[in-house]
């Protein structure tokens, strides 16, 4: 089982209501359980000898930013939601000496990186879906994300 199917494991499993999936396969066995707010994976275990193949850049939800409340200050429903495709650690740059992917007011093009998420060991460049200018973002670089959390706001060009 690869990473990419355990996310969509973790998707269903959140969006079916079930509260737990256990799945085990003659070398691997993954347990999910959920409470009401998200899933958490409790015990995977992959043994040493299988090394994992180099995963392809996941691809990005975007989605519409709608205010909940009347807004205190500037209307940010023009702006597109750059959200994470997984649950893992937030990083704005490859490495603590590199250049930062993208900057606040830096313009992207679909298929730009704009950051990378570690994952299970795995370090995921997450390329942008849609062009335009990055207005703000709302992770800290080193910080743990979940599935669909908003990482940037952009302004469609």
């Amino acid at each position: 089982m690869d990473i990419k199917q355990i996310q969509d494991l973790i998707r269903f499993v959140s969006k079916s209501g079930v509260n737990e999936v256990s799945i085990e396969q003659k070398d691997f066995k993954i347990t999910i359980k959920t409470n009401e707010t998200q899933p958490q994976v409790i015990h995977a275990s992959i043994p040493a000898q299988t090394a994992p193949a180099a995963l392809p850049p996941a691809p990005v939800a975007i989605e519409p930013v709608a205010p909940a409340a009347p807004p205190a200050g500037p209307d940010t429903s023009k702006y597109l939601t750059i959200k994470s495709p997984m649950i893992g650690t937030f990083y704005r740059s490859s490495s603590p000496d590199k250049p930062l992917f993208v900057n606040v007011g830096d313009e992207i093009k679909t298929g730009s990186v704009v950051c990378i998420i570690e994952a299970m060991k795995l370090f995921n460049e997450i390329e942008s879906e849609i062009s335009g200018r990055i207005v703000k973002v709302l992770v800290d670089n080193a910080s743990p994300v979940e599935y669909d959390q908003p990482l940037f706001l952009v302004e469609p060009i």
